[in-house]
């Protein structure tokens, strides 16, 4: 049961991880070469064609990726009983990837909306933000470090359990 859950954590974040690499330069090299001041048929066409990569890849690749690895990711915690500091670290983590995830749905949207027109901010920020977040989520995971010193600078009340402080 466990290993099942961990390889469809796996598989389904390795998805997701790609795809938020694989989503920012989409937008920004495949979105550039249709705002060209090509024909209008030419131009509606390369649109069509980015707009169709972008929906897809958002709607039907990375989102259903984000929720399998979240949701197998959940089983784990209560299959493998993982209840680390570290791991808390990880999900803080995830939380972000999740709002970067979030960030370029929107992108994907307002690209659809506008079609070109208007300032919109550059989809590469987001791989500056993801990466770092995806290389401490697989160091959390490999090196799985003792953060016992972090609850040394928590107050008290955050360290014992909801009504018993």
């Amino acid at each position: 049961m466990i290993a099942s859950l961990k390889y469809l954590h796996l598989a389904a974040m390795l998805c997701w991880c790609a795809s938020l690499i694989a989503l920012p330069l989409l937008l920004s090299l495949y979105g550039s070469t249709w705002r060209s001041r090509e024909g209008g048929e030419e131009r509606q066409a390369r649109y069509a064609e980015f707009r169709l990569i972008t929906h897809y890849g958002y709607v039907a690749f990375a989102t259903p990726a984000a929720v399998i690895a979240i949701a197998a990711g959940t089983g784990l915690i209560f299959a493998a009983q993982i209840f680390d500091l570290w791991f808390a670290a990880k999900l803080a983590l995830v939380a972000g990837m999740a709002l970067v995830h979030a960030w370029l749905g929107h992108i994907v949207l307002v690209s659809a909306e506008r079609r070109g027109t208007g300032w919109m901010p550059s989809p590469l920020y987001a791989l500056f933000i993801v990466i770092p977040l995806m290389m401490g989520v697989l160091w959390l995971v490999l090196a799985k470090p003792d953060l016992a010193w972090i609850a040394d600078w928590l107050p008290a009340f955050m360290l014992a359990p909801r009504g018993q402080a």
